[in-house]
């Protein structure tokens, strides 16, 4: 099954409660929500919103997002992990998110990388002995930025409990075809961000430091179905995993303006497509 959840993130330049959100994303078709982890630790405060609460309202919390540090102390890192770990495990979500580094693949030297991952495989040993999982984005500027690094990567760390946030529009980013790319890592895809843009030079857009400033530009941000990135493919073959009975996590990382709008329009052209998509892979294995 294909799962669709909003991102608390969307929501990060707005004044509005997990309830009001978990409220709007029952009665508009999701089926759960990723949390930021910077919004779990203010929610820590309040003993009453937890994973049984979530549930009660008829959602789930598929993974807390997190930045886990791969540089500096490495006890600090391990308790800042166990900390991302209880904050999951408070939810009731079996995923904690994270990034490669802080620095793209062809910037790092040798002595870096093996830096880089022995730290990345102490972390994710750590998140296994807590009973979750670790993901990786695929994300640019980090060793996670290119396919053939990712798959570097999780064969150096080889462990069970590390696998993949397929970022569609990252991974179309770096010059690969997102839908080989999937298929590539399909052993290690556990959870999907969508997310989209007009045209291929308004990538910056999505910079760090710029799209976690309520003052940056949100211009070439669109829906999903309507920008550069063509992800019909992509739904194609979840469709196909899907009809496998494959169970897959979703997330729609929206950064634009209008969220409530946006997402709404957003799930329902979705899952449209992935129903017609899983309609003609179930009529095509009819034939055979």
């Amino acid at each position: 099954m294909i799962r669709f959840h909003l991102c608390t993130i969307s929501f990060r330049h707005h004044l509005v409660s997990l309830p009001e959100l978990a409220d709007w994303a029952k009665h508009n078709g999701f089926d759960g929500i990723e949390l930021w982890a910077v919004h779990a630790r203010h929610l820590a405060r309040q003993p009453a919103l937890d994973g049984h609460w979530i549930e009660r309202q008829g959602l789930r919390i598929p993974m807390v997002s997190d930045y886990l540090p791969l540089d500096g102390s490495e006890t600090e890192a391990l308790r800042k992990t166990r900390e991302a770990c209880q904050l999951a495990k408070r939810w009731h979500a079996n995923k904690v998110r994270t990034f490669a580094g802080p620095l793209g693949s062809d910037k790092v030297s040798p002595s870096q990388r093996q830096a880089m991952t022995r730290r990345l495989q102490t972390l994710t040993q750590c998140v296994a002995e807590e009973g979750l999982s670790l993901m990786l984005e695929t994300h640019p500027g980090t060793l996670a930025d290119t396919v053939g690094s990712t798959l570097e990567l999780l064969s150096d760390i080889d462990h069970t409990a590390l696998g993949i946030n397929f970022d569609v529009l990252h991974v179309w980013e770096s010059g690969a075809d997102p839908l080989a790319a999937l298929k590539q890592l399909a052993p290690w895809v556990h959870h999907c961000h969508f997310k989209n843009i007009q045209q291929h030079n308004q990538l910056g857009v999505f910079a760090p430091a710029n799209v976690y400033s309520p003052a940056g530009t949100r211009e070439g941000m669109v829906p999903v179905l309507e920008g550069a990135c063509d992800y019909r493919p992509v739904l194609a073959e979840l469709g196909a995993w899907q009809s496998e009975g494959i169970d897959l996590d979703v997330s729609l990382e929206w950064f634009g303006s209008d969220s409530y709008r946006v997402l709404n329009s957003d799930l329902r052209q979705l899952r449209r497509v992935l129903a017609e998509q899983c309609t003609q892979t179930q009529a095509v294995s009819g034939f055979h």
